[in-house]
Parts: structure tokens; C-alpha cells; sequence
């Protein structure tokens, strides 16, 4: 089923449209959490609202059920499935067992499932490991070492953390390597900011987000990175949220709007995930070198390593690899051109320098 316009989904969430409930869903960056289009909660800031075809992709780009349009589902059934996600949101470091849910709710272990899935669109191990993830994230925000986090967040061993992350972001390497074999990819080519942006997208997330000078390069190097799927161009009357997407990506760099926390297909080695996951952590005006990336990622002596993997980035801005320079505070390459470079870089400090007064 095609997403709505985002003018048609903006006016939904303004009217509080139950008839739209279903048809997708919005997460709120200032606050962390997805809500339905009937939510009674306080209006949010336009641009601080991000679409979603439904729940499951909201979780898998960070956002939270929210506890308050789901408690305004009158069904009690419901009711009880809403005190499930807070149970396992509130304790997503423990070992959960569908059993001891079931006991919770009252249901046997299959209902507890089905009836979790139809609420909610991903299974309670599922929403379980989406919560994890948030709290990995927030460790590396809090600039707590790679390991130390991922015991932190639950998860048990470092194959875990990236086991899930190939589930629930991305393909895994094996998949990688067909070339995206029977995948559809959809793309769409935008004037942004920082000139032409093409975006691609696979049901996961964005793929692909990659600055040039013209639409037949771009296209030309989506090909390349995937020449064995089904690329399709997408008037924004197919895939309104991919225009949604890039428009949310040229806010921030053209006018301080926050990151896009947009859902991400990630694809590539365990050691290039690891530093993509760490670069998606950090903060809007951070700058770390090479070799403090390396340190922070537990690989003290993989700084060329490191390197490599933020050259083979191929999601611009989203993955902010523009805020690793060389140990020499130089501005070191970049796959977009170091002129974009500077420009981002500049337009963060600009960022941060105005959001200080509000932080005193």
C-alpha cells in the first residue's frame, strides 16, 4: 500500500484523523517517539516530524512506541499489549522468554504473538531487540567503548549486536556481495542545498545517498554499487517518503533542522558496520580523527581500516563520515568532494554555536 503525500500526512496529524490510523505513522525527534495519526498528544513542530509506512520502520530508525496514543486505544486488549512493549522497553536488558510475556499478558505464548505482531507490526523479540539498539546508541553517545555498550544494552556478545543490525538495518554481507539480486531499489534525484542529491531506497530504508554534479553519473553510480537489482525512479506520487526524506535532509544542512532519523539499509562488512553504527551516534558538531574512531570502536591500530570504511560510506550526511579529519586537523578526503566537507562541517558549527543559548 502506497504511503500518502506528506501534505495529505501532515494534515492528518494536524486533524488528529482516526480514519488515517493505519496508513502510517510519525515519529517525533525531540522526543523519541512514534505515534499514530490520532495521537492526542501535544502538536509537534512540522519539521520535527519524520513519516513512516508503519510501526516496524519507525522502530528500526529509533523511535519508541508511544505510550500515550496507544493507551488511548480504548480496547483493554490492547491496553494489555501496551503494558507488554513498556514491560519489555523497561527491562530490555534481560532475557525475555515469550513464555513469561504470555504469563504477563494472560495469553499463551502464540496468541501473545500473533495478537503483539497485529498491534504493534514486529514480534515482542523483535520490539525487544529495537530497544536494545536504543540503548547501544545512547551508550556510544555517552562515549562508552563499543564492548562496554554492547553488554550494556543486553545484548550478551559483540556478534549480537551486529547480527541484529544486519536483521533489522541492513542486508548481510553475503547478500551484499549478489549485487542486491532480486531487490527492488527505488531512487530520486533532487536539487538540495549542496546540489544534486540522488536518494535510493530498498523496503529496509535509504541505501544510497549520494551528492553529484549530474542525474546520469548518480544513477550510473547506483548501478554500480547494485547492478544486479531492479532500480525504479520514483515520481513522488508512487514513494511520497522518499521526497519526504530528502526534503528532511536538506533542512539540516540548509536550515539547522536536526538529522533526519530516517530508517537506514546499511550494507557491508562486520568492521565497516561497526563504524558506520558509531558514526550514526555522534553528535552534530563532534570532530574526531581517525584515529580516535579507531579507539572508540575498540580497534586502537585499524586506523587505515577505519579510513577505508568511512570512504566506502554510500549514505552521505546520514551516515556523517564528515566529521573524521586526519590527526593533523586536515580535512582529509571525501567521497562527496572536500568542498561539501567544509560546507557541512561549517554549517554544524553554525548549528551548535546557535543551540548554545538555549542550553544555559
Amino acid at each position: 500500500m502506497k504511503m500518502p503525500s506528506e501534505q495529505e500526512m501532515q494534515a492528518a496529524v494536524a486533524k488528529r484523523d482516526r480514519s488515517r490510523d493505519g496508513d502510517f505513522c510519525y515519529g517525533v525527534i525531540t522526543t523519541g517517539v512514534c505515534c499514530k495519526p490520532s495521537c492526542p498528544s501535544r502538536f509537534a513542530k512540522p519539521e520535527n516530524l519524520r513519516f513512516f509506512r508503519n510501526i516496524e520502520a519507525a522502530l528500526v530508525a529509533g523511535f519508541r512506541l508511544c505510550k500515550r496514543c496507544q493507551s488511548a486505544d480504548g480496547s483493554s486488549r490492547v491496553a494489555g499489549l501496551v503494558k507488554i512493549a513498556r514491560h519489555i522497553e523497561d527491562n530490555a536488558d534481560d532475557r525475555l522468554t515469550l513464555t513469561a510475556l504470555a504469563d504477563i499478558a494472560g495469553l499463551s505464548p502464540s496468541r501473545l504473538q500473533r495478537a503483539f505482531r497485529e498491534a504493534f507490526g514486529v514480534s515482542p523479540k523483535a520490539y525487544q531487540d529495537a530497544a536494545r539498539m536504543r540503548r547501544f546508541k545512547q551508550s556510544l553517545k555517552d562515549r562508552k567503548g563499543v564492548t562496554e555498550a554492547i553488554f550494556a544494552s543486553g545484548f550478551g556478545s559483540i556478534s549480537r549486536v551486529y547480527g541484529e543490525a544486519a536483521r533489522n538495518l541492513g542486508m548481510p554481507p553475503k547478500a551484499y556481495g549478489a549485487g542486491g539480486a532480486g531487490e527492488v531499489i527505488t531512487y530520486a534525484c533532487r536539487i538540495t542545498a549542496l546540489g544534486l542529491l540522488a536518494m535510493a531506497a530498498t523496503h529496509k530504508g535509504v541505501c544510497f545517498a549520494k551528492f553529484g554534479n549530474d542525474e546520469a553519473s548518480l544513477i550510473s553510480d547506483l548501478k554500480a554499487e547494485f547492478p544486479n537489482a531492479t532500480l525504479r525512479p520514483s515520481p513522488s506520487c508512487d514513494t511520497s517518503e522518499l521526497d519526504a526524506w530528502i526534503k528532511a535532509l536538506d533542512q539540516h544542512v540548509s536550515k539547522g533542522a536536526p538529522r533526519p532519523e530516517l530508517p537506514l539499509d546499511m550494507r557491508g562488512t562486520a568492521f565497516q558496520m561497526k563504524v558506520w553504527h558509531f558514526l550514526t551516534s555522534t553528535r552534530e558538531g563532534d570532530i574526531l580523527s581517525y584515529s580516535k574512531l579507531a579507539a572508540y570502536i575498540d580497534k586502537p591500530t585499524a586506523v587505515r581500516a577505519v579510513a577505508s570504511a568511512c570512504a566506502r560510506n554510500r549514505i552521505g550526511v546520514l551516515i556523517p563520515c564528515h566529521r573524521v579529519l586526519r590527526g593533523d586537523g586536515g580535512l582529509g578526503g571525501y567521497r562527496w568532494g572536500v568542498e561539501r566537507k567544509q560546507a557541512l562541517l561549517h554549517l554544524e558549527r553554525e548549528h551548535t554555536a546557535e543551540a548554545e543559548p538555549e542550553k544555559a
